[in-house]
């Protein structure tokens, strides 16, 4: 396996993900399924909730809306659903399995249905903890060794906490992504120009925008 999957379960690619007509498609799609009925197709019910209370942690609703009212749950489903390889599949789905054992250990909880904000926002904060370089690299070079088991087909297990750390750093980033480039936030609260015109290298941002970053 090689640097490239390692940084993938990392939750350092999809950040860097284009933005292609099938995404934006599918990003318009899950767009008008932000309902409490939403019932998720690659993760189950359960799971469905627990992300869109992580995602609203990581992107609360403030005077911009929160991650779940523009739908990032649903496309990130559907993204794992359709176009994530199966390998990546089985990571986040081990990763999120774990993260929830840890709540409800936690929490004293029972079901995953019962998680609220207040029992998974703890076990988001240890994940996406500030690291030392040191440990950033032993935990770099432990999904190394893990990637390239899994790829040359041998038995191959995970430290929990480590699975924990890659699933909250992947879907942060992913649920960032994901806000940034739908819809509602590229148009209403990002800075965009539908149809771009001159190109100024080194303007004021707060001049420019009001200090807005471009919308991609």
């Amino acid at each position: 396996m090689d640097r490239r999957v390692a940084l993938k379960n990392m939750g350092l690619a999809l950040g860097y993900t284009v933005a292609t007509p099938t995404l934006i498609s599918l990003m318009q799609s899950c767009r008008q399924e932000t309902t409490p009925d939403w019932i998720p197709v690659f993760f189950s019910p359960e799971e469905g909730m627990v992300l869109s209370g992580l995602a609203d942690l990581i992107l609360p609703k403030t005077d911009t809306p929160s991650a779940s009212e523009v739908g990032v749950p649903q496309f990130i489903d559907q993204y794992m659903n359709e176009v994530s390889e199966i390998q990546e599949q089985e990571f986040m789905k081990m990763g999120l399995s774990r993260f929830i054992e840890k709540a409800l250990a936690d929490s004293g909880k029972a079901a995953a249905a019962d998680l609220t904000p207040e029992d998974l926002e703890p076990v988001l904060a240890a994940g996406l903890k500030k690291r030392e370089k040191e440990e950033e690299k032993q935990l770099f070079d432990t999904l190394m060794t893990y990637n390239k088991a899994v790829a040359e087909g041998r038995t191959a297990e995970l430290d929990e906490e480590v699975s924990r750390t890659a699933f909250a750093t992947q879907y942060r980033d992913a649920v960032i992504w994901a806000y940034k480039n739908t819809e509602q936030v590229g148009e209403q609260v990002l800075a965009y120009l539908s149809i771009p015109g001159q190109y100024i290298g080194c303007g004021d941002l707060d001049e420019l925008t009001g200090g807005k970053a471009w919308s991609l």
